[in-house]
């Protein structure tokens, strides 16, 4: 008898859909990238966590077409971003940001209020709902005044970004509970090297 192998636990936290969704490139532009979006399931599971669904709905397993458009999105959310954060969300490029008002063109998930007064959300085709209300986080962000907020977690071992909603603006990690606590813990160690 096999056993089905859990469905993986991706990070969340960074303030925003979209942010959280480039994440699942971890490490991107270095030699140790590592796609958390390899496989139709994956994306089905990223859908399942972190999209607004019951998480009692089942999500069907997208087609290897669905995934492809899914990374592809993520990569022009990234770039859009990027060309924001440098100098404006015009200097996107073309096709990344064609793909984006496509995308993001498409039915979103809608409110649903059940019988027991607790709001869920739904959508005929979850993932491709997912996948255009992300586009159009990212369109938003792109061109808010939420745009200087967006940091890179001061841990160089990660690459993530975030949004710094702390009153003061002065958020330096992505997750207080990994890069943060590692930073402390490494912090810890270079002063009392006898205890390591």
């Amino acid at each position: 008898m096999t056993t089905a192998e859990p469905d993986p636990v991706f990070r969340t936290g960074s303030g925003r859909l979209c942010l959280d969704f480039i994440r699942t490139l971890r490490w991107r532009g270095t030699p140790q990238a590592l796609e958390e979006l390899a496989t139709p399931k994956a994306l089905a599971a990223w859908v399942h966590q972190l999209g607004p669904y019951d998480p009692a709905q089942p999500i069907a397993t997208p087609t290897p077409r669905t995934l492809t458009t899914a990374q592809q999105t993520r990569e022009a959310v990234h770039a859009l971003l990027a060309a924001a954060r440098t100098t404006t969300p015009a200097d996107c490029p073309p096709a990344a940001r064609l793909l984006l008002n496509k995308v993001a063109s498409g039915p979103t998930p809608h409110p649903v209020l059940d019988e027991t007064g607790t709001l869920t959300h739904a959508a005929a085709d979850p993932i491709t709902a997912t996948l255009a209300a992300i586009a159009g986080d990212a369109l938003d962000l792109a061109t808010s005044p939420l745009l200087p907020r967006i940091r890179d977690c001061a841990n160089p071992n990660c690459g993530a970004w975030f949004l710094d909603t702390s009153r003061p603006g002065t958020r330096r990690w992505c997750s207080m509970d990994r890069c943060g606590n590692q930073a402390k813990k490494n912090t810890w160690r270079a002063r009392h090297p006898e205890h390591s």
